[in-house]
């Protein structure tokens, strides 16, 4: 007689014991993993942040002074721009992009050297910044890190000339150590910031002020974000922050520190809510520039800065507004907390 063999299977409730075995496996993994990539794209932001404070080392060391962001004349009545061109532009040569550099004529607007303007250099750029992309109108490349230009009062025009705001660089000159007062490790000297965020500025932008106009202590009234006598503008979905690294202007290659880290400034417009950065006049026109441009980034609740003496720190959102500003000012005499 033939003896057919039993054959072996799983039955349906083990299977369904595999499936869940494994489905829990998954779901232990998958954040691990995460956290791994975030990890990795943090020290990655981190190393990119420590290679541009170290060229603007370099460069200070090399010209007696910190790169200017852009350079303007005031004369009184006519603002004269000598050279538009930011500070990460002039840091080139310090970051192994020399090439770059040497194909730059400083004298000129950048809007005519698109080849230039239209690169991406990757140094500037964080690995998650979601806008890692060429302007629309594929002119220019956006950037993740920007120079800190002070509390509020950027560029502000005085009959006998500018008054420059209190960070660590500027749009007239380039600071030398002497002028960190409060000393180099506790004054910000880059920060991270959001590629391609929506921009919103001021009607009134041929408006000076004098004595210096109060920096707004609340995000949640966008109304209060222009000084005394200015109104907000016309919002506009394509207007932007920080999507021209060459640009010298604050609100491309700058951010300030009227308020703390990842602050969301919120606008709304057709239904939708933006957020979104302050300014209230560019460096090349007859109106005092006054700047809400938050330092933001892709990374939960945290935001890398490198300071003055080029040491990189990761400072969180929720640190005090007193404290972040503080840290923002190279003269301000302030007494640092912990941060």
């Amino acid at each position: 007689m033939r003896h057919s063999r039993p054959r072996y299977a799983f039955t349906l409730i083990e299977l369904l014991v595999v499936i869940a075995i494994i489905s829990i496996l998954i779901g232990l993994l998958v954040p691990a993993v995460q956290n791994v990539r975030a990890a990795a794209a943090r020290t990655q932001c981190q190393n990119n942040m420590k290679q541009i404070g170290l060229a603007m080392h370099n460069y200070m060391a090399a010209n007696k002074a910190l790169p200017s962001n852009g350079i303007y004349k005031f004369d009184g009545t006519t603002v004269t721009t000598v050279s538009p061109w930011s500070a990460m532009a002039r840091i080139l040569p310090h970051i192994e992009q020399e090439a770059l550099f040497r194909n730059i004529d400083f004298t000129i607007s950048y809007s005519t050297q698109t080849a230039i303007s239209s690169q991406r250099v990757a140094t500037f750029v964080c690995p998650v910044d979601q806008q890692d992309r060429i302007s629309s109108n594929g002119n220019h490349w956006m950037l993740s890190y920007a120079t800190n230009q002070g509390t509020y009062g950027v560029l502000l025009k005085k009959a006998t000339g500018f008054q420059i705001g209190d960070g660590a660089f500027s749009a007239v000159r380039g600071m030398k150590p002497r002028d960190f007062i409060d000393g180099m490790s506790n004054t910000l000297g880059l920060s991270e910031v959001k590629g391609f965020t929506n921009r919103i500025g001021s009607s009134a932008n041929t408006t000076r002020y004098d004595p210096v106009a109060t920096p707004p202590t609340a995000a949640a009234g966008v109304g209060t974000l222009p000084p005394p006598g200015m109104s907000l503008g016309t919002f506009s979905t394509t207007s932007f922050t920080h999507g021209e690294w060459v640009d010298g202007k604050v609100h491309e290659t700058g951010f300030t520190t009227a308020f703390p880290p990842n602050t969301v400034v919120k606008y709304s417009s057709g239904g939708v809510d933006y957020d979104v950065d302050f300014v209230s006049a560019t460096e090349s026109n007859a109106g005092d520039t006054y700047a809400a441009v938050t330092s933001r980034s892709y990374h939960s609740g945290v935001v890398n800065v490198v300071l003055m003496d080029g040491s990189v720190r990761t400072v969180s959102s929720s640190i005090a507004p007193e404290t972040w500003r503080a840290l923002g000012t190279r003269a301000g005499g302030e007494v640092m907390a912990d941060y």
